[in-house]
């Protein structure tokens, strides 16, 4: 069964939580890796995921994360054009948002309870999953039998 690469948008506190080698949803991070999962990032996002990874684990580690989403082929990086201000509460998240509909992800993880507005947003629709919930949808899918389409 051929499966198109899923296109997503992590904020942060997912990519934090799912690049640990004894994560429970390091599954997540393989399927990146692997071109199973491509993920959309803005030069925004890559500033913020350097900055809250050098807080969190050590520049060292920031910065070879950072060096290997920049380099990989299964990475893709978007200009930003339009700001559609979604989060009021935190509008610091918005970058996140505006990369989903930029890159016409399929959704963006987060589990930041600000993100949860976007629910009742009809137009841009942006489709937001927790970590858990994405897990639950995509896991099966994205672990057994796959081949990616080029």
């Amino acid at each position: 069964m051929n499966i198109i690469a899923l296109k997503i948008v992590l904020d942060t506190n997912i990519l934090i939580a799912i690049i640990g080698k004894k994560s429970p949803f390091r599954w997540i991070f393989d399927c990146i890796i692997e071109g199973k999962i491509i993920l959309c990032v803005s030069n925004e996002i890559l500033f913020e995921y350097q900055e809250i990874l050098t807080e969190k684990a050590s520049a060292e580690v920031a910065e070879n994360v950072v060096n290997f989403i920049t380099i990989s082929p299964f990475t893709e990086k978007y200009e930003i054009f339009f700001n559609f201000g979604l989060i009021a509460d935190d509008a610091d998240d918005n970058k996140f948002v505006d990369c989903a509909i930029t890159s016409n992800a399929i959704c963006l993880v987060s589990n930041d309870k600000h993100f949860q507005v976007l629910k009742t947003i009809t137009f841009p629709q942006v489709t937001v999953l927790k970590l858990q919930e994405f897990e639950e949808k995509y896991k099966t899918a994205l672990t057994e039998n796959f081949q990616r389409d080029s």
